[in-house]
């Protein structure tokens, strides 16, 4: 046996060692996995496999150095020359070596959602439509949904079923919008992150000495989180796999729960299906958690019906029973959370980032951020802003990417007048339109003006002049200076920190320093790299995740984050509040799967704990403006009885205000000692309606009928006139808002 092998335990290393053909490995929460990943990849190396004919995608940058580093230290600088990466920086790098092809030169820039979004609010303007209809937000996401289901603007247009739910949703032109949206991106030589995956499909698909070449290259192909692909991913990796078929998946389907950005659980659970003959592996042994928080997991995924059946096990100590606690409010359920962390930090001699709380929906962390404040605990939100989401450091970075790529329309209308040169917004406008009926980029306008014959003054054509000149020079030294010391001069030349200080704002100083820290960055960035150019760097930072440059992350403080965003992160106590129907399975969950894809998310809270799990209801809590009666999660009656402690008794809610069980009681399997399942409730039959009802006659308390939802009953009203809102719960589909204006409630008599 091999030596390296021998450090991993019998299924760990059965599944390292099988090297040929189609391989799935089923990790449990907790199991191993990356270390598993790691030492197949490391014993690849050490049979002789040539590093650069393996490729391992991962989801995050944060996995990929990590996997990166462990290997090696395991084999040596060998593991340098493996071509490991999240999806989009590989797949960027393959586009950079082909992009002619698809009509971009190799320096095209990749826009982030921020750069997104203002691309699409600027087509929105110019195609006169209502921004509140069409926000960037939306749009996006209709946008993305369908670059990763591989639809190009023209199949969009022409697919009935989509058009129609663009009709249904009263935003008809989101196809008109992706169209001039997508031309926007080629004019700035730019491609999203969707584009990523989209184009990288389109070149394995047009062009066969591509696919050839890559297949050719890639030998070994290995996927970490296989179960949080996206059709994209998934046939762009079967492609590249198609020659050698030595594919490796790693992954678990208990913690699919990315449906909502495209993920589809269907890729892993068909594995099989796509290779007969595959080789199946299953970790289910947990190093992480107690024997009750594991086995207390089990008992709740057990209830979902699409899986792939493991059963973890754990050789920890049997550990504390799951706490459940009982609030009257959410300011109660706050306090009740924060007394808990006090008390147990003290006992348990705790440090406060040794404590997670969590929950669905970011709108649950304020009354416990208000309960930690009044005890003084420090706390941080985790993926909030990051570095390089910073106001100053994206300034600079648009300086940065203009030096590289001067079409990029985003980074130039973000910086063209800042610090202020005197070209104000008319005059932009007036480039903007210039270049719109040209189709060309802004940067074509500008180096072009007499050309345009447009309406400027000549200072204005001075300035303009200008700035055309100072970008010219940065693009002249971007291949023969390296990336700190040209980023140092174009930080000098462009103004912004005289800008700065000049602002002299409460926090002008801790901006200064995250520029100085960007520019520490790039010089670490210089020392590390062989290739040490600006575009080198901007490919590099363009594509990391929320978790890079996260100065807060070791600081001694409570992590609060959706349970979205502590996926693959662990702490020894885990609070997870809001455990309440409508709240915690979401009210939006409509369907079997999406019940199920809930259930996973709570299986991905109760196992990010290490030797605690406490969970947190409130009996009231506000919604919209009115106070609204709670019911206790179902899934906290799906775990084993004997593997939580109860408050004095599972249900203590007042008779009035309590909302039902919106939908699939029905058919869920039963629990030991818990209550008998409820029926699942049908929406109303449709009766004969009544005229609808006029906007100011809706009123709190009345029996209302909708045409889609059936009959409910109104909660409460906001706004007047035509901005009037109702918040009704219809049974058998859960609470809605809607607005007075379209949804043409007819009053039940």
């Amino acid at each position: 046996m091999s030596e390296l092998l021998a450090q991993l335990n019998e299924p760990q290393r059965e599944a390292a060692a099988c090297t040929q053909g189609p391989v799935m490995i089923i990790a449990g929460a907790g199991s191993g996995k990356t270390r598993t990943l790691t030492y197949r990849i490391a014993h690849l190396l050490e049979l002789g496999v040539d590093p650069f004919g393996i490729l391992a995608l991962t989801f995050t940058n944060k996995a990929a150095r990590e996997m990166r580093d462990r290997i090696t230290k395991l084999v040596g600088t060998e593991a340098k020359n493996l071509w490991m990466g999240t999806f989009h920086s590989v797949f960027a790098r393959v586009l950079r070596a082909e992009a002619t092809r698809l009509g971009y030169t190799s320096s095209f820039t990749i826009y982030d959602t921020d750069d997104t979004k203002a691309a699409i609010k600027h087509v929105v303007k110019a195609l006169n439509l209502d921004p509140k209809t069409y926000k960037p937000s939306t749009v996006l996401s209709r946008i993305s949904m369908a670059k990763s289901n591989l639809l190009s603007p023209k199949d969009y247009m022409e697919n009935p079923e989509v058009y129609q739910t663009d009709i249904d949703a009263r935003r008809p032109a989101i196809g008109q919008i992706y169209q001039h949206y997508d031309q926007r991106l080629r004019n700035s030589n730019a491609m999203d992150f969707d584009d990523l995956l989209f184009n990288m499909n389109i070149l394995l698909r047009d062009f066969p000495d591509v696919l050839l070449k890559y297949q050719n290259r890639f030998q070994y192909i290995m996927v970490d989180e296989y179960q949080d692909t996206n059709y994209a991913q998934y046939l762009i990796v079967k492609k590249l796999a198609a020659r050698h078929q030595n594919i490796c998946v790693v992954g678990d389907d208990a913690q699919s729960i990315y449906a909502f950005r495209g993920a589809n659980i269907q890729n892993i659970l068909n594995f099989r299906r796509d290779y007969p003959d595959m080789h199946l592996f299953k970790l289910e042994q947990n190093y992480r958690s107690t024997k009750t928080i594991v086995q207390a997991a089990n008992s709740i995924i057990e209830h979902n019906r699409d899986q792939i059946q493991k059963e973890l096990w754990s050789d920890n100590a049997e550990g504390q029973r799951i706490r459940l606690l009982r609030a009257d409010d959410e300011k109660a359920e706050g306090t009740l959370v924060a007394d808990a962390i006090q008390n147990t930090r003290l006992d348990a001699d705790a440090d406060f980032r040794d404590f997670a709380i969590l929950y669905r929906q970011n709108s649950l962390s304020r009354a416990v951020e208000d309960a930690l404040r009044r005890l003084n605990i420090p706390y941080r939100i985790y993926q909030g802003l990051s570095f390089y989401g910073r106001r100053e450091v994206k300034d600079v970075l648009a300086y940065l990417r203009l030096a590289v790529n001067p079409c990029d329309d985003e980074s130039l209308v973000r910086v063209i007048n800042y610090p202020a040169r005197g070209i104000g917004q008319t005059t932009l406008d007036r480039i903007r339109v210039a270049a719109t009926d040209n189709d060309v980029p802004l940067w074509t306008v500008l180096e072009n003006l007499p050309d345009f014959g447009l309406p400027i003054n000549s200072g204005t054509v001075q300035k303009i002049t200008e700035f055309v000149f100072m970008i010219k020079r940065f693009q002249g030294q971007v291949d023969n200076t390296d990336a700190f010391t040209l980023a140092k001069q174009i930080v000098g030349a462009s103004g912004i920190l005289r800008a700065l200080r000049e602002e002299d704002e409460p926090d002008t100083a801790e901006r200064i320093d995250n520029i100085d820290e960007l520019l520490n960055g790039i010089q670490e960035f210089c020392e590390e790299e062989e290739i040490k150019t600006l575009d080198q760097f901007l490919q590099q930072v363009l594509l990391y995740t929320s978790e890079d440059k996260d100065k807060d992350a070791d600081a001694d403080k409570v992590s609060l984050m959706t349970i979205h965003a502590a996926k693959g992160l662990e702490f020894p106590y885990v609070f997870v509040v809001g455990m309440e129907e409508q709240i915690f399975p979401s009210f939006m969950a409509s369907s079997r799967a999406e019940l199920e894809e809930e259930r996973r998310l709570f299986y991905v809270a109760v196992t990010r704990a290490e030797r605690q799990v406490t969970l947190s209801y409130a009996q009231s809590r506000f919604n919209n403006g009115q106070r609204m009666g709670g019911e206790v999660s179902r899934f906290v009656e799906e775990i084993d009885p004997k593997y939580i402690e109860m408050p004095s008794s599972r249900r203590a809610f007042p008779e009035a205000g309590t909302l039902p069980r919106a939908f699939f009681n029905a058919g869920k399997p039963a629990t030991p000692a818990a209550p008998a399942a409820k029926p699942a409730r049908r929406p109303s039959a449709p009766v004969a309606p009544n005229p609808p009802a006029a906007i100011a006659a809706i009123m709190p308390g009345m029996q209302v009928q909708h045409e889609k939802f059936g009959i409910g009953k109104v909660l409460g009203v906001e706004g007047s006139g035509d901005s009037r809102k109702a918040i009704v719960f219809f049974e058998g589909v859960g609470q809605k808002q809607l607005m007075l204006k379209f949804a043409k409630l007819s009053i039940v008599e």
